[in-house]
């Protein structure tokens, strides 16, 4: 037998005795230190970092994952303008089409009713909301709906922290459908 098999046949062996039918226990161990690390806590004290923390700040400058920036805020002015300059980043296809109106459903219909009539069921509670075929909403540009949704407007409150933006988006298409003013998917 010549080394190189001598040699497979040992690795082999070293592979298949570190097998066996514990699967909790991780068999030989090659380096003590890295298969057990002491990391830090979180919130705990750290000696290594100059302000003894563990969890740091993050750079200046750094936005979360998937964040998108929406240089707005709640005035008049700025959803006229958020009306003219945005536009929806959601493709139209029948699952958005789906998604937007389960989602309409389940954060809208109690106010505006099923199908935007301004009729929901919490309407003898509150004024009534705007129809969405009246003259004043009809007018609204998809920006402007996604601004109204985003800080609210009149007696509507924000529903930025209930609803991810992507998420607005599709309600606002399905605003747009139920006006009858987008094409359908």
């Amino acid at each position: 037998m010549t080394t190189l098999p001598r040699w497979g046949l040992v690795i082999l062996c070293a592979a298949a005795s570190a097998c066996g039918p514990a699967r909790d226990k991780r068999g030989l161990e090659y380096t003590r230190d890295m298969t057990y690390s002491l990391a830090y806590d979180s919130f705990a004290p750290n000696p290594v970092t100059r302000d003894g923390l563990t969890l740091q700040r993050p750079v200046r400058g750094t936005i979360p994952r998937g964040y998108l920036p929406l240089h707005y805020s709640a005035t008049i002015e700025d959803a006229e303008r958020a009306g003219r300059d945005l536009q929806n980043p959601v493709p139209r296809t029948a699952r958005s089409a789906a998604e937007g109106q389960a989602l309409f459903e389940s954060h809208c219909a109690v106010c505006h009713g099923n199908q935007g009539a301004g009729d929901g069921p919490l309407v003898p509670k509150i004024p009534n909301p705007p129809a969405y075929t009246s003259a004043r909403v009809q007018r609204m540009p998809v920006g402007r709906i996604f601004h109204v949704m985003t800080f609210g407007s009149g007696r509507m409150a924000s529903y930025a922290s209930q609803l991810a933006a992507h998420d607005r988006w599709l309600i606002a298409a399905h605003v747009q459908r139920l006006q009858n003013r987008a094409e359908q998917p």
